[in-house]
């Protein structure tokens, strides 16, 4: 796998290099500070040492999400059974939505009941349709992916045509490639 395949990594030091580093160091200092004793007291302490820097790993990738920002996360990708889920969810929910003002207009439901069961059924549609907004489809994600990686791998050899874009091409079987679709 080449550089510009993998996927982006900080240079910068991890919160668990550095309890590992920590623990090392503590690890060597109890060795250097028991010398005369026997060498399983020295292993023990040296496995306290680990053992502490491994809790304070764990304790900190505990309380990081509480307290750090929110991470990138990629829209959900929906498959086509969930789609197909919850586009039949929607379609119910906005048929429901029209019995229930039908039922209104003939008299069947009072103002009080209407009002509560359709800001229910409101409520839940919109969702329905904020998670079938959000989630793209696969081939939308990819060409997202590969057009990001292609703009961050090569940025002197960029297109000089700023209208070119990848494009998904169904003459060469679905593969990538440069120009506009004619």
């Amino acid at each position: 796998m080449s550089s510009e395949i993998s996927t982006e990594r900080s240079d910068s030091l991890q919160p668990w290099q550095l309890f590992t580093l920590a623990g090392l160091i503590g690890a060597t200092v109890v060795v250097f500070l028991s010398r005369g004793q026997s060498p399983a007291a020295i292993i023990l302490l040296s496995c306290a040492v680990f053992a502490a820097a491994y809790i304070g790993a764990q304790a900190l990738r505990t309380v990081l999400p509480l307290v750090g920002p929110p991470p990138e996360e990629a829209p959900e990708v929906l498959g086509d059974r969930a789609r197909a889920a919850l586009e039949r969810e929607k379609t119910l929910v906005l048929r429901s939505i029209k019995e229930l003002e039908f039922d209104r207009g003939m008299g069947k439901v009072s103002e009080k009941d209407f009002g509560e069961m359709s800001a229910r059924l409101r409520t839940r549609a919109a969702r329905l349709m904020r998670q079938l907004d959000a989630g793209s489809s696969y081939r939308e994600q990819i060409e997202k992916e590969v057009e990001k990686r292609l703009a961050t791998s090569n940025p002197k050899s960029q297109n000089p045509n700023p209208k070119s874009k990848l494009v998904m091409n169904r003459a060469t079987g679905g593969k990538p490639s440069e120009g506009t679709p004619a």
